[in-house]
């Protein structure tokens, strides 16, 4: 458990959509920044996405699955789970951070991105993403109707999620060099 760390430049996020790749055994789960028109797709595991999807639907099963079980330890020992932070990404793969909160001390652990969102809407903590990887994934902006909403939906069924970051290299100095757009994108 490592203390909390400064802040950055963090934009607030929720999840915007979560879809079921069948043919990869795959979700996307695909972060809206608030107030922006960018969106942010993460390609998570079946598991994770089905303790998320189930939680948004309100799906009350009859005994805890694994986050909730963490959440109720948690809570038992009078930890708050203040926030998630999509922290960075590199070489493909995204990574988070949960800030504990337990009295006057703050402790912010690793985690994967879908473990820290399936453990967020579990007790409706804000998810924020770092400015830096905004920066770094390429760029989708927030469709606007619910036509577009459908065709997003569509075109993520087709797309692998080494396809998404084939159109970006980093550039010397850490910059990325966008090229052409992946397919269905």
């Amino acid at each position: 458990m490592a203390m909390m760390k400064g802040n950055g430049n963090l934009k607030e996020a929720k999840i915007f959509s979560l879809v079921l790749i069948p043919l990869l055994g795959q979700y996307v789960v695909t972060l809206e920044e608030v107030g922006g028109q960018r969106l942010i797709p993460i390609w998570i595991g079946v598991n994770e996405g089905n303790a998320i999807g189930l939680k948004l639907q309100g799906e009350q099963l009859p005994r805890p699955m694994t986050h909730d079980l963490l959440t109720n330890i948690l809570s038992a020992l009078g930890v708050k789970i203040e926030r998630i932070v999509v922290t960075d990404l590199k070489e493909g793969t995204y990574y988070a951070a949960i800030t504990l909160g337990h009295g006057n001390r703050r402790f912010e652990i690793d985690s994967r991105p879908s473990d820290a969102m399936a453990l967020a809407v579990r007790g409706a903590t804000p998810i924020f993403v770092d400015e830096k990887v905004l920066k770094k994934c390429p760029v989708i902006m927030k469709p606007i109707s619910d036509d577009e909403v459908e065709k997003f939906k569509q075109n993520l069924q087709n797309l692998k999620p080494e396809d998404f970051f084939k159109g970006f290299e980093e550039k010397p100095g850490g910059e990325e060099e966008e090229k052409p757009s992946p397919p269905g994108g």
